[in-house]
């Protein structure tokens, strides 16, 4: 990654000014490395982990992925690099409502053209502990399964890192810490590289290595 930069303009009635979110930062995840991204709120932090996976485009700088600029391709070259390349959690689970937990997990592997999507998301239900739940909605499964659901969606596709926004943040302290014991399962087992914004403590504390933002500037 190289120094990257985010600012946007605001109006207001005194006329327009320009707030910078992110200014400088730059570091480096290796393979199969953990890492937290902590710091206060507004520090940048979601919005770094939104420039990594593509999703918002930075003022300067770049993102290299597997040595590729993530902003030398267009949205779709993007989309595409992130499904066969990054996985996703997020605080909030982000499930799809109407599908079972066999479904979401087989939706990206169904994006990819897997022809044995079924089978695999099976797989890593079970993997999670979640085989004999496959059938069930998302409204039918506590928010540690929904998480477990989550996760298994995202490794699925086997990725190259896996970004992880406040993974924890909607589970108490027990659901959370055996979330965590299974992030870091996986990510041992199939050598993702793991990128986590955490206010968690004990979850930064599990990473090999801690990234501090105090506005938008990276000091540690």
């Amino acid at each position: 990654m190289g120094s990257l930069g985010k600012s946007v303009r605001v109006a207001g009635a005194e006329g327009s000014e320009t707030l910078h979110i992110l200014a400088d930062v730059s570091f480096t995840v290796n393979p199969g490395e953990s890492v937290a991204i902590v710091g206060g709120s507004g520090s940048g932090k979601s919005t770094l982990l939104g420039l990594m996976a593509g999703l918002d485009v930075p003022t300067s700088g770049r993102v290299l992925l597997d040595g590729q600029d993530l902003f030398a391709l267009d949205e779709d070259g993007r989309a595409a690099l992130r499904g066969r390349a990054m996985g996703f959690v997020f605080q909030s689970f982000q499930l799809l409502p109407g599908l079972t937990a066999l479904e979401n997990v087989m939706l990206p592997l169904e994006l990819a053209g897997m022809a044995d999507a079924a089978a695999r998301a099976g797989e890593h239900l079970e993997r999670v502990g979640l085989a004999r739940r496959a059938r069930h909605r998302p409204d039918q499964l506590s928010g540690g399964e929904q998480q477990r659901v989550a996760l298994a969606r995202a490794f699925a596709v086997a990725p190259s890192i896996l970004l992880a926004d406040e993974p924890t943040g909607n589970l108490d302290a027990h659901t959370g810490a055996q979330v965590i014991d299974l992030m870091f399962e996986l990510n041992q087992r199939q050598g993702a590289s793991l990128v986590i914004v955490t206010h968690d403590p004990a979850l930064a504390g599990r990473c090999g290595r801690r990234l501090r933002l105090d506005a938008g500037r990276l000091v540690a």
